[in-house]
């Protein structure tokens, strides 16, 4: 009984629950983290859910390039938020890789948003060259992407932002595959009007949690 209360403890100070949100840490990753000096963010996958009629109005194709551009998005905004606490100061030691880098690479050697799952976390990172990758799955009812939102409202007549959007995300280490890190939250209302406020939203906490960021960054973004 001891033993189970003390893995539960134990548990309980890496594994956070708040309502629709989940984060979970690895002991380790502060000290793995100590000797990354690069990371990747890859396309997050991701699934627009429409309603039947807005369904009946777009094709497979047109919902799969939205979701696409969605996912491609996200991938964006995370890189510009790293970017803009590296500016501030309050990333540690690490560079980014640009998204066109990632992608690229990627593509050369026959990855794409379409089957990049098939590949483990290792494999990526490996061939991208990087220390660690972030990865993740992103789901939402209505798209955020400026041209994902454009398109939608043309086809099926409605324009805006998400009210509605789910987010589960991973940092692997990128010499043995391991999970560093995993965020998972749910988010409904107004939660702005790009992919960045979304993301600004998401890592507000997460951020403070995560081995890669200062303990005294800014608690405000």
């Amino acid at each position: 009984m001891k033993k189970i209360l003390s893995t539960l403890i134990m548990l309980g100070f890496f594994i956070y629950g708040f309502g629709q949100t989940n984060l979970y840490v690895n002991p380790a990753f502060e000290s793995i983290a100590m000797n990354h000096e690069v990371i990747a963010i890859a396309p997050f996958k991701t699934q627009v859910k429409l309603r039947p009629k807005q369904m009946a109005e777009i094709s497979t194709e047109q919902l799969h390039n939205l979701e696409k551009s969605e996912g491609e998005a996200i991938q964006r905004a995370m890189h510009s938020w790293f970017l803009k606490r590296k500016k501030r100061g309050s990333l540690l030691y690490i560079d980014l890789q640009d998204p066109r880098t990632t992608t690229s690479i990627l593509s050369q050697n026959g990855i794409d948003y379409d089957n990049i799952t098939e590949f483990s976390p290792q494999q990526l990172a490996d061939l991208l060259n990087v220390d660690s990758i972030i990865m993740g799955e992103y789901e939402t009812n209505k798209p955020m992407s400026e041209g994902a939102s454009v398109v939608l409202g043309v086809l099926v007549g409605f324009f805006g932002t998400t009210n509605s959007a789910t987010m589960n995300m991973s940092i692997y280490n990128g010499e043995d595959g391991i999970l560093l890190w995993n965020y998972n939250k749910k988010v409904r209302g107004s939660i702005g009007s790009s992919p960045d406020d979304l993301i600004n939203i998401l890592m507000r906490k997460a951020s403070r949690r995560m081995a890669y960021t200062k303990s005294d960054k800014d608690k405000s973004l």
